[in-house]
């Protein structure tokens, strides 16, 4: 197992700053989920540490061993393609074994190996198949049994789940962690999904233009974002932003509840006026406006034990716990101290 460590990283395409100026440093054995739009850095960076971009600037280390000059072999990383990448003229084995080949290992020692990966990934029983025989997921864990064959310090897997579909995504997420709990190498994991995201990383790298906003456990991401892109990106239905004199007030959906429903703790009252109401099944949905707010738009999510009866078009008396608001400078949209409401 290994470290990474980017030191002031940047990478430039002519005038565009694709990474600027990143800081950051995973722990040994750590699920580390880089998250952002399309367009943020976040594949360029992952690029970067794998060897296949060179920085314009700062330094990239592997295990305490500086890499920028290294080439991608020689830096001991395993990268998952969003592609998967698989030879379609080789079987499920000659696609796993292909990089222990290259390696010059003996025919028993791959053998064994690929046996091994296998295994480890239930796809056994598909070694005498070729790719265009398998399904999306069946070839997701070929490409991965690939990567892991080769027992490297570090994993990279750049959206890998993304070609799933939504049911198949869901189960393949759950069966990543677990397979990285077992062996315990430390892995970046890139994708703009902040489902997976949230449901992967024991720390998550925010993105936004080449630069982080926020390096923290899905926990802190969620409930106490640095500045209001993270709040916005982060959260589906994202967090509630409405203007007040110099700043941002921030809540969640979920803590936007009619009075009364909150718990015991101090709250800060408001008129809403319900325009829509969606029902999710296990939840609902409710949009409409603030008074006294510039009428700005807002969302309350109800989970289904609040059955207080809603309709469109009226306006009622909702709250949020105080402990809940988030302060934001209208200006510079970083995270700031608690206000007068």
């Amino acid at each position: 197992m290994a470290t990474v460590e980017a030191r002031g990283l940047k990478k430039y395409y002519g005038e565009i700053a694709a990474v600027d100026g990143v800081d950051l440093a995973t722990k040994d054995g750590e699920f580390l989920v880089l998250l952002g739009p399309s367009g943020c850095g976040k594949t360029t960076l992952l690029r970067m540490i794998a060897g296949f971009e060179a920085p314009s600037a700062g330094e990239l280390l592997i295990g305490g061993e500086i890499v920028n000059d290294l080439p991608p072999r020689a830096r001991k990383i395993a990268m998952v393609f969003q592609s998967y990448a698989l030879y379609p003229h080789m079987t499920v084995f000659g696609n796993i074994a292909f990089p222990l080949k290259a390696q010059r290992m003996d025919r028993a020692a791959i053998r064994k190996k690929v046996d091994w990966a296998a295994a480890l990934f239930g796809i056994g029983h598909l070694l005498d198949r070729k790719p265009r025989a398998l399904s999306g997921g069946e070839r997701q864990r070929v490409a991965l049994a690939r990567a892991v064959v080769r027992e490297p310090a570090v994993f990279l897997l750049d959206e890998p789940l993304s070609n799933l579909d939504a049911q198949l995504r869901a189960s393949a997420r759950d069966e990543l962690q677990q397979f990285q709990r077992r062996i315990g190498t430390t892995t970046i994991y890139v994708t703009h999904d902040q489902v997976e995201a949230m449901g992967l990383g024991d720390r998550i790298v925010v993105m936004r233009a080449g630069v982080v906003r926020q390096i923290g456990t899905p926990r802190d991401i969620y409930h106490e974002p640095a500045d209001t892109f993270v709040a916005r990106f982060v959260g589906s239905p994202s967090m509630n932003l409405v203007r007040r004199d110099d700043y941002l007030l921030g809540f969640r959906p979920e803590h936007f509840l009619p009075r009364g429903v909150q718990g015991g703790g101090a709250s800060a009252g408001f008129s809403f006026k319900v325009t829509r109401v969606e029902y999710l099944g296990a939840d609902r949905l409710l949009y409409g406006t603030l008074a006294g707010f510039s009428d700005e738009k807002v969302i309350a999510r109800l989970p289904s034990t609040v059955s207080v009866s809603i309709d469109a078009e009226k306006t009622y008396d909702f709250a949020v716990e105080e402990k809940e608001l988030k302060f934001f400078d209208a200006k510079t949209e970083l995270r700031v101290a608690a206000r007068p409401l």
